[in-house]
């Protein structure tokens, strides 16, 4: 493969460098080198013609769980790097809850060999907050940022202990790294299984009221506030999650937050007849909770859009709903339905390309979310007006669970280019040794 790429006449949106027209893209080596207005004539180069597609910065995914080590029966790193480059992700930001927890270099090694040996996607690693995701101890931290990871997390679970959440977001500031947090407080969350209301007492289960997220957000806004540390919310779903965030960040604190897929579109009657791919942690809220966090989308309170891909095999699934595992995969169904978003006119499209490239980059420093001369030549090439029907048994992944199958789309990934490698094409991986 020619090391010179010409991805021609296709429509360039650049969020954060202003672009959006049809442009020419040159990629030497793995690189952007230029994006021109005129058409390029470059010797020996690839030309791919981009003619009515859009030419993006790569997706970047800050929230996927790819389960190896420990559960490759859901997922590997391989099915994972797959699936993300058919939706279109370049990169993606790797949960530590595997088995043994990442909360070690040994793990952390383990994972960054696989990823090389996929040579799909860049993963990125997130180190425990504390060892074994227990709560209790803080994990070596200085260790983890040695090894690799960008950010530290205990994704899955909440630190319940304010004292050791405190000394995680100052000790983390020795290493400017962003401390990601799942928001939930146990003892108002207790045995709840989806959100608290109308549905879930008409199916008789046990609910989980917003208060268990928004008490979290308060308090962690209060400690990031004392320490000025840096910290992350990771899939907010609630109003009042979204209004203290807002407030925090109009008050100067450093605090980014993401919200997925299937958090601003699907409510708690998704639930339906006991649907257990719609059960997931945090749960799917009320139209209000949608119309909250599209708000955020919209306005900057919430900077990126993010997956929370959670792999579970049949036999985690198809249960009782109050036995059922939470999380729904997600990596090849979030840019159709982060366009549906676009239809609806609640985002524009530079908006939705920015949540999806340049806020998350900008959110834990990744290089990529951008095209501009020297930038990584991480490209996701798309088809906006293209129609598909979600069929959960085409997925890449190794998983099925899904709340979407059987949903109309439109907008579907054409090519995905990482560091000017043509990885992905027209429903097939193209390269992966």
């Amino acid at each position: 493969m020619s090391s010179t790429i010409l991805l021609s006449r296709g429509r360039v949106v650049d969020p954060r460098n202003g672009v959006d027209g049809v442009r020419d893209v040159l990629v030497r080596d793995g690189a952007v080198v230029e994006v021109s207005e005129a058409p390029l004539k470059v010797q020996d180069a690839r030309v791919v013609d981009a003619t009515g597609k859009l030419v993006l910065p790569g997706f970047i995914d800050l929230h996927v769980h790819l389960r190896e080590p420990g559960e490759e029966g859901k997922e590997t790193i391989l099915t994972g790097c797959m699936a993300a480059v058919a939706g279109g992700f370049t990169g993606v930001v790797a949960m530590p809850n595997t088995k043994p927890v990442n909360d070690s270099v040994l793990v952390s090694e383990y994972v960054k060999a696989k990823a090389r040996e996929a040579r799909l996607c860049h993963v990125y690693l997130a180190g425990a907050i504390t060892k074994g995701l227990q709560g209790e101890e803080m994990a070596e931290m200085g260790a983890l940022v040695g090894a690799g990871c960008i950010c530290i997390t205990d994704d899955g679970r909440p630190v319940m202990n304010a004292g050791l959440m405190r000394r995680a977001l100052q000790y983390a500031q020795l290493f400017n790294l962003p401390v990601m947090v799942h928001e939930e407080d146990l003892t108002l969350s207790g045995k709840g299984v989806m959100n608290e209301g109308r549905t879930s007492t008409r199916l008789g289960l046990v609910g989980i009221p917003p208060s268990a997220e928004v008490a979290m957000v308060a308090r962690d806004m209060v400690l990031l506030e004392e320490t000025k540390g840096r910290l992350h919310v990771a899939h907010v779903s609630c109003e009042g999650s979204v209004r203290l965030i807002r407030e925090a960040k109009r008050r100067g604190l450093n605090v980014t937050a993401e919200a997925t897929p299937h958090h601003f579109i699907l409510d708690d009657e998704a639930v339906g007849a006991y649907d257990t791919h719609a059960r997931m942690n945090p749960p799917l809220r009320t139209r209000r909770d949608i119309e909250a966090v599209r708000e955020g989308l919209v306005d900057g309170t919430i900077d990126a859009i993010a997956t929370d891909h959670a792999p579970h095999g049949v036999l985690e699934k198809q249960v009782e709903f109050d036995k059922a595992w939470n999380g729904v995969v997600g990596l090849e169904t979030a840019l159709g339905l982060t366009l549906s978003l676009v239809r609806e006119g609640v985002l524009s499209l530079q908006r939705a390309v920015a949540l999806l490239t340049d806020g998350p980059a900008k959110a834990f420093g990744l290089p990529g979310g951008h095209l501009a001369p020297g930038a990584p030549a991480d490209i996701t090439v798309v088809e906006s007006e293209t129609e598909w029907t979600v069929d959960s048994a085409r997925f890449f992944s190794r998983s099925r669970n899904t709340p979407f199958h059987g949903r109309r789309l439109t907008g579907r990934v054409a090519q995905t280019w990482v560091s000017g490698r043509l990885v992905f094409e027209d429903g097939h991986i193209k390269e992966s040794r």
